[in-house]
């Protein structure tokens, strides 16, 4: 039987990476109909996950067995182009409908009530969540998850809400320090020191009942050589990472999600917090996590500092699609204006 030209490009083009102008798909490279699939949720004015989700996806999809879902904010009126600034832009929540795994990183999101319902339906399922940086304060507005607020998000699914920047705002950085008591957590294998030039959140909501993998030392600089402040900014040290068991927004079951306050697309220039990333998808999906996982780029990777970009049509003239975080891509965007000088990390 004879296949015609435009079926092979369709079919190359499903198992390279993108199906749809508005989300990456990255299919597993091995694990086949049996792979965990993982929805990687971007969409934040600061930390530029639309730049760290892609990264993650690829190493998760291609070195790990996983299928990766990327969903990005993307500008209004079904514009094609990635926008960050538009609280209502992530497209793609449907996605959740088949997720075994949600990776968030959203700051103050504004999902429609359609795309709330796909939230819903997957955390009263009670599956897992990874949740990175601002996803303490991942939605806003005037929304629920049946029953839980859009602002109460982080606090019930996450253990923490917004509270504080800790450290003072791009001067001061955060120096990961293991939890003693829970050093053997298989979360922590292969993981051991992490710098993030973000500096440290706090967090002061978290009970006995959560279980404290990290906490974070406020450093002297973002250099990372350098050390951890004297004084009490330091005692005690502000959680950074931590497990949470959430009651599911029904009240009938129970999840479990692992939260850090670190997830700057710079912050992963560590390796180790990759590797803790992906540790916590094979722990939260129940496999055994590597005792060393290969965490090394797929595609390089060349993260801009995190800060706001506060010119209205900067998005749309930058013209950033999806696409161009696909497989065998790798962007390089500008500093937002103002950022400090940050020669840690690759340079195109």
């Amino acid at each position: 039987m004879k296949v015609s030209l435009r079926c092979c490009l369709l079919l190359l083009l499903t198992a390279t990476g993108s199906q749809a102008a508005d989300r990456l798909v990255f299919e597993a490279k091995a694990g086949g109909d049996a792979a965990k699939h993982i929805v990687l949720v971007s969409g934040d004015e600061e930390y530029r996950t639309e730049e760290s989700m892609p990264m993650l996806g690829k190493i998760l999809s291609q070195k790990h067995g996983f299928k990766c879902t990327v969903l990005f904010a993307l500008g209004p009126d079904d514009a094609e182009y990635i926008d960050s600034n538009n609280s209502a832009g992530v497209r793609g929540f449907e996605a959740l409908a088949t997720a075994d795994l949600m990776l968030i990183g959203t700051r103050f999101r504004k999902p429609s009530v359609e795309q709330a319902r796909y939230v819903t339906d997957f955390l009263n399922a009670g599956k897992p969540v990874i949740g990175i940086r601002t996803a303490t304060h991942a939605f806003n507005g005037q929304g629920d998850f049946g029953g839980i607020s859009y602002g109460e998000f982080g606090r019930k699914i996450l253990g923490e809400q917004w509270v504080n920047h800790h450290g003072q705002h791009k001067v001061q950085g955060a120096l990961s320090v293991v939890e003693a008591v829970n050093a053997a957590h298989p979360v922590l294998n292969g993981v051991s020191e992490i710098f993030a030039p973000s500096d440290v959140y706090g967090v002061i909501h978290l009970t006995d009942a959560d279980q404290i993998l990290m906490r974070a030392a406020v450093t002297e600089s973002l250099d990372p050589e350098s050390k951890p402040i004297e004084g009490e900014k330091n005692d005690p040290m502000q959680p950074f990472v931590w497990v949470h068991t959430y009651q599911t927004p029904d009240g009938k079951g129970q999840g479990t999600s692992i939260c850090t306050t670190g997830g700057a697309s710079v912050d992963f220039v560590d390796a180790d917090l990759r590797r803790l990333v992906v540790n916590a998808a094979y722990f939260l999906t129940g496999q055994n996590v590597p005792a060393k996982a290969d965490v090394e780029y797929v595609d390089p990777f060349y993260p801009s500092f995190y800060g706001f970009i506060n010119d209205k049509g900067y998005w749309k003239a930058a013209n950033l699609k999806p696409a161009d975080f696909d497989l065998g891509q790798s962007p390089h965007m500008p500093d937002p204006q103002g950022s400090p000088v940050w020669d840690h990390r690759p340079k195109p």
